[in-house]
């Protein structure tokens, strides 16, 4: 049995998108790509040419490599300019500081050697090294990583340094926001298990994309009910924290890192029942039955989710028709899902009807049970 096979997880990123939907694929997911933001690379930009013969005819004493991509752009766009081998030259001299492992791995493919780097990854790390230190005086050039660090600029400039912002790429909505409005849709009606975050402009995107579309208090609601919030690290996650939304983040800040929490995260997070010698998992769109995937159609497994949620407790048909999806009304509609659950599922059926009150789950054994 495939971890994510069943459920449904959404891939918020840009860059590497590809890789990682492969990667839950892979795993037996079903991928919904809608990228929260695109970038746009800055390689003729003429303030980022400034900003480098800046720095050569004042050359920094410190230089901050956030990102492996930003810095290996900024130095492909030298090479267009001529400027490549006169800004390696004043970078031997300067204190060449990495946030992260992608940022050092580009600094040392640059033909650099970093004088440090941020085990935690963050910014946050960064700025306090750098105070420690003490920043009076000197010149720092930070690049930038889409978007201004207006705290850490501000903090080290109030300690007496000269900051010199370096932007080399910028993040900006996408081309088409259909697809990112349509996941808020998903995310609200409950029909993805699962987002993935891997960078905070993408989670805050998100998040202001709900709230233009009127659904921000539902996304919330649904992400602290139903919904697996996952973020590659917790610069990512802070965006969506300081919603009260709770997060799930892996200790590596990595793809796979972040792959492999969504598979055990969404697996531990259903319930598993034993009947008539049947295991039985409910998952986002299908059940595992003994290991298999059982496809049922979108009311049957928006009808069991709901039972699965309270087992052994009677629902009425008015009760279940409001979970049911758009479109699906009536008692009529209720009893249909359940029908076809109930085909679906042979003799390891779940439900059990209770004459005049509605229906309920069977809880002969109850191996696990979901959240909350």
């Amino acid at each position: 049995m495939s971890e994510l096979e069943g459920f449904t997880v959404a891939v918020t990123a840009e860059r590497r998108k590809e890789e990682l939907a492969a990667l839950l694929e892979r795993r037996g997911a079903r991928v919904v790509l809608a990228p929260a933001l695109r970038i746009i690379p800055l390689p003729d930009d003429e303030m980022l040419a400034a900003t480098t013969r800046g720095l050569l005819e004042n050359p920094p004493d410190i230089v901050v490599a956030t990102t492996g991509i930003g810095f290996r752009g900024w130095m492909e766009a030298t090479e267009g300019w001529g400027l490549a081998d006169p800004l390696r030259a004043v970078l031997h001299e300067a204190a060449v500081l990495a946030r992260g492992p992608k940022a050092r791995g580009a600094i040392r493919a640059a033909g650099l050697t970093e004088a440090w780097h941020a085990a935690s990854e963050t910014s946050a790390e960064v700025l306090s090294y750098l105070l420690e230190l003490g920043v009076a005086g000197k010149r720092v050039a930070i690049q930038l990583h889409g978007e201004p660090l207006r705290d850490v600029a501000a903090a080290l400039t109030d300690a007496g340094a000269e900051v010199v912002e370096v932007e080399v790429y910028r993040w900006v909505p996408p081309e088409d926001p259909a697809p990112l409005r349509r996941l808020v849709e998903s995310v609200c009606a409950g029909s993805v298990d699962a987002v993935t975050f891997t960078s905070a402009a993408a989670s805050a995107n998100f998040l202001a994309t709900a709230d233009d579309c009127g659904k921000g208090e539902a996304v919330v609601k649904a992400f602290a009910t139903s919904v697996l919030a996952v973020c590659v690290g917790p610069v990512t996650a802070s965006v969506l924290v300081r919603r009260g939304i709770p997060v799930v983040s892996p200790e590596r800040y990595r793809l796979g890192a972040l792959v492999r929490s969504v598979a055990t995260e969404l697996p531990a997070r259903c319930p598993t029942f034993q009947v008539k010698n049947h295991q039985v998992q409910v998952r986002g769109f299908a059940v595992m039955l003994d290991g298999v995937a059982v496809a049922a159609p979108p009311a049957s497994m928006a009808v069991l989710r709901a039972l699965a949620s309270r087992p052994g407790r009677v629902f009425s048909r008015a009760e279940l028709r409001e979970v049911l999806p758009a479109g699906d009304a009536g008692d009529h509609a209720v009893e249909m899902a359940i029908t076809r659950l109930r085909a679906a599922l042979g003799e390891a059926d779940l439900v059990e009807t209770v004459i005049k009150r509605g229906y309920r789950l069977r809880t002969e054994v109850v191996l696990t049970s979901a959240m909350g």
